[in-house]
């Protein structure tokens, strides 16, 4: 049998990178952290790393990708790594890299996750093709994974131009989606699909928490309108959530259709496996409409980092969505499937 010290776990140190290393030392396996100078207390701080590597940026992460390679590293994709990175980028890595590459720019782009999602027979908000067409509450997102920074909603052609005024010249915010917005209990759903077992795992859920949405009702709605706030939507935080009990047949089915979906996606053979998350509302009747498609690890699990409820009912013992990875990755080794979790 292939042993697991023969390998080494690695991130980037950033977003969910505290549990992905907390949860491969729990399996046994070596761990590196990839830093970028100026921010490595945290992983000093908390003992989740054998080895840290500082760079000047991460967007240097090719200048060290070999000595990666040397140690046998795998490295596991989370938030930060695609925002930095970049999907194109990313299919570039020579390192052994945990989940498909491809998926990850079918997540970016949000015209091809949105057929994605179509195609699984998802209930999705209604997409405006032009500002014009604006005939109820829209929120506006750009592409790619920004934390929901600069996202801004809209009733009317006219607001939306008002307040594209002041993203249109900066870099990045040249493609968006005009996207309805739905009014309901936001909720996003934490998976895990292993190509070993063939099953899809129900992890976890949270709420994000985002400024200045969630305190804005702390201010009268009169004061609100006297000094102009308007609302933001960067997420500082989550709150767990644990979902009535009926709903979850619903839920599995939606993570089901997903995954099978994926596998006869351009680009992304192989499919998804590891660690994603389906965002959308709840509405009033119980309709989950789904606005987006997370294809790797999402901070939402943070919260989880000693096991969530579900966790707890399937594995009677401490599981992070990061452990879940590494335990994935370690039963690839050790039944000599490697290539199974490698993309």
């Amino acid at each position: 049998m292939t042993s697991i010290k023969n390998y080494k776990i690695v991130t980037l140190g950033s977003h969910t990178a505290l549990q992905i290393l907390k949860g491969a030392k729990d399996e046994g396996f070596a761990t590196i952290c990839v830093c970028e100078k100026g921010r490595v207390r945290p992983y000093k701080s908390f003992p989740v790393a054998d080895q840290i590597i500082e760079i000047d940026s991460f967007k240097d992460f090719f200048k060290i990708e070999q000595s990666l390679i040397d140690q046998n590293a795998i490295i596991i994709p989370h938030g930060s790594f695609v925002a930095y990175l970049g999907p194109d980028k990313v299919k570039n890595i020579k390192a052994m890299h945990y989940g498909t590459k491809g998926i990850l720019e079918w997540e970016a782009d949000r015209t091809k996750s949105r057929k994605w999602l179509l195609d699984a027979g998802i209930k999705l908000p209604k997409i405006f093709k032009t500002p014009e067409e604006i005939d109820r509450p829209v929120i506006i997102k750009f592409h790619g994974a920004r934390g929901g920074k600069g996202y801004f909603l809209a009733n009317t052609p006219k607001e939306f131009h008002e307040r594209y005024k002041a993203y249109k010249d900066v870099e990045g915010h040249s493609d968006y989606v005009i996207q309805e917005y739905i009014v309901g209990v936001p909720v996003y759903i934490h998976y895990f699909y292993s190509r070993l077992t063939g099953e899809l795992e129900l992890m976890s859920f949270d709420k994000r928490y985002e400024s200045n949405a969630d305190s804005i009702g702390r201010v009268a709605a009169k004061d609100q309108v006297d000094v102009g706030i308007r609302t933001t939507y960067t997420i500082t935080g989550n709150v767990p959530i644990v979902l009535r009990e009926s709903l979850l047949p619903y839920v599995f089915e939606i993570g089901e259709s997903v995954v099978k979906t994926s596998q006869t996606l351009k680009g992304a053979e192989g499919g998804l496996f590891g660690p994603f998350c389906i965002e959308g509302v709840f509405d009033p009747e119980l309709n989950y409409f789904v606005f987006e498609i997370s294809a790797r690890i999402v901070a939402g699990t943070n919260l989880y980092t000693d096991g969530s409820p579900y966790t707890w009912l399937r594995y009677n013992e401490p599981m992070s969505t990061g452990r879940r990875i590494a335990r994935d990755i370690k039963m690839a080794i050790e039944s000599n499937q490697i290539e199974k979790v490698l993309g």
